[in-house]
């Protein structure tokens, strides 16, 4: 993945690379080992761009919270300015009150601590996990507003908000001259399309850029599972609360049927499913990166190919026409 695949991140002037390292498994299914191969391995094939969050392992508990960032803060030491790195706050991360949340306080104290975690005095992108009604949307402006010009984040992006919700906070942000949300991470693969409806052309009409992750639906997209089976404890759809929630998006019929054909496609076009479900999510509309994340770096090669991957247009119409009804019924093309 060279210098081509380079793509401007919305209304910034930073270019990263289209496929961007998610990072949620370090620290858990990876140790620090693997997930130190899986780093070297995304910036050896040309990745420049790195997520994670301070909640992260995010299926550990609250005392090792945190320690995803310690690991890539450890690795990024001595080369910090080759990398745009990403984290987000919001999710819990204790027991009291103002452990989660994007109250003032909460994000303030969080992206401290996050800095310090990671080794460094700034991230180039804090992202708010999750929108939080109870915090006064103006109170959490203002506490971005505050990040950015301290200099502890270069730009701010919200993660698994609502279209309307967006929308409001760049009014609010406008009419406050406060700094305005420039990216927007949403789940988006070929077996959860809802977003094309309403989220997609929302950003694409005020240039925010889109930081797609989930692109294997937890590893569905990969064809290694089959309806009714018993699923590896290891893996997303094993066992503990994230298997259930991932069971829950995915484990259903309808959703199996969908892979099957997305399999034989893969099989007539000589590309293994997994490079074929990044390559389709890259070609889409309004996307800019796809959030890649592995347990494995072994599990890296196909899908950092799927950024020099194009598939010719009755390909993307035959994947499309496979997978139409996961847009929630909607038909239309946005």
């Amino acid at each position: 993945m060279g210098s081509s695949n380079l793509i401007r991140l919305g209304n910034t002037g930073l270019q990263v690379s289209r496929l961007c390292l998610g990072t949620m498994t370090f620290g858990s299914s990876a140790d620090e080992g693997e997930s130190v191969a899986i780093l070297d391995a995304a910036t050896e094939a040309g990745v420049n761009f790195i997520d994670t969050a301070n909640r992260y392992p995010s299926d550990a508990p609250d005392e090792r919270k945190g320690l995803t960032e310690e690991i890539i803060g450890r690795w990024l030491k001595g080369r910090r300015q080759r990398f745009i790195v990403t984290t987000k706050a919001g999710g819990p991360m204790g027991p009291l009150p103002w452990d989660a949340g994007t109250s003032r306080k909460h994000l303030l104290s969080a992206i401290d601590a996050s800095l310090a975690r990671l080794g460094t005095d700034y991230v180039d992108l804090f992202q708010l996990h999750r929108d939080d009604p109870s915090t006064p949307l103006e109170e959490t402006l203002e506490a971005l507003d505050t990040i950015v010009r301290s200099g502890r984040a270069r730009y701010v992006g919200v993660s698994n908000w609502g279209a309307w919700r967006i929308a409001r906070a760049l009014g609010r942000s406008e009419a406050l001259r406060l700094v305005k949300p420039v990216t927007v991470q949403p789940r988006y693969n070929l077996l959860f399309r809802q977003f094309e409806r309403d989220l997609f052309p929302m950003c694409e009409a005020e240039n925010l850029a889109t930081l797609c992750y989930n692109p294997l639906a937890g590893g569905l997209l990969t064809g290694k599972y089959r309806h009714g089976a018993t699923a590896d404890a290891a893996t997303r759809f094993g066992s503990g609360g994230i298997a259930a929630a991932y069971r829950q998006k995915y484990w259903h019929e309808k959703e199996f049927e969908a892979v099957g054909q997305i399999m034989q496609i893969a099989q007539s076009v000589g590309m293994p499913p997994e490079r074929l479900a990044v390559a389709w999510l890259l070609a889409q509309r309004g996307v800019t990166c796809a959030v890649i994340g592995v347990s494995r770096a072994s599990q890296l090669s196909q899908v950092l190919l799927a950024g020099d991957a194009k598939l010719d247009d009755h390909i993307l119409e035959k994947l499309d026409t496979i997978t139409r009804e996961f847009r929630l019924g909607d038909a239309a093309p946005f």
